[in-house]
């Protein structure tokens, strides 16, 4: 059996989101399914997915402050601004 399903999820501001909850709220149809895989494409520019455990929520601060120290959203030769400055969040 094969499902596809496009889903449009609520827009965000630069960070680390939790999103399963938006998923599955937007796809009932894996209540019937046991075993299957999901492979989960991204449409937009600058934006990408992880996979983490979700244990300890220190894991998305502690990414946010890496990806902040590393590539801060103001650095005046970015050329990608289409879609508005990224804001710092930790």
């Amino acid at each position: 059996m094969w499902f596809r399903k496009q889903l449009t999820l609520a827009p965000k501001r630069r960070g680390f989101h939790l999103i399963t909850r938006e998923i599955v709220d937007e796809l009932p149809e894996i209540r019937n399914i046991s075993t299957g895989l999901m492979h989960v494409q991204i449409l937009h520019t600058s934006a990408s997915l992880t996979l983490n455990e979700n244990a300890d929520p220190d894991v998305r601060h502690d990414m946010a402050a890496f990806l902040n120290d590393r590539v801060p959203g103001n650095l005046p030769y970015f050329r990608h601004t289409l879609e508005g400055d990224d804001v710092r969040v930790i």
